[in-house]
């Protein structure tokens, strides 16, 4: 595996990390000081909980990974760190449905839209390079056992 194109491929895209770090922040702050409620009870404590998680996850996912000594892990790293943030997500998403008024509800449902769909847009092609460093290592180890 080479260690330039890993290095070159675990970086995240520092506009498309602003951006991601803008939708969160926005939802964060509509989700704590804003008025978006729910009917069910704890369901607001639940939704910041997982929205926090998401930042967490997003945190992870544009950490700097040159720390990590071997290229493959750096790509592992990386590819974990993608799934356990469309988790997240995931999780939050639920956990949102359950919120159902209030005056900023229009605002966070459009958040949410937005958060997702950024995400969406270049995660799974970040992913699938990542998958593909990693197979190709195999690939490599076939070519060198012929």
């Amino acid at each position: 595996m080479d260690a330039n194109e890993v290095a070159a491929a675990v970086i995240i895209d520092p506009v498309w990390s602003a951006q991601l770090r803008d939708h969160w922040l926005n939802l964060m702050a509509l989700a704590v000081w804003g008025e978006v409620k729910s009917t069910r009870m704890g369901a607001t404590s639940r939704m910041r909980k997982r929205l926090l998680e998401v930042g967490e996850k997003m945190r992870s996912l544009i950490a700097d990974r040159t720390w990590i000594p071997h290229p493959r892990e750096q790509v592992k790293n990386a590819l974990g760190s993608a799934y356990s943030l469309k988790d997240a997500l995931q999780q939050f998403e639920r956990a949102a449905q359950d919120a159902d008024g209030g005056a900023d509800y229009p605002a966070f449902a459009a958040g949410v839209l937005a958060l997702h769909q950024s995400l969406l847009a270049h995660l799974p092609d970040l992913e699938n390079r990542w998958a593909g460093l990693l197979d190709s290592q195999y690939n490599e180890d076939e070519d060198d056992d012929a």
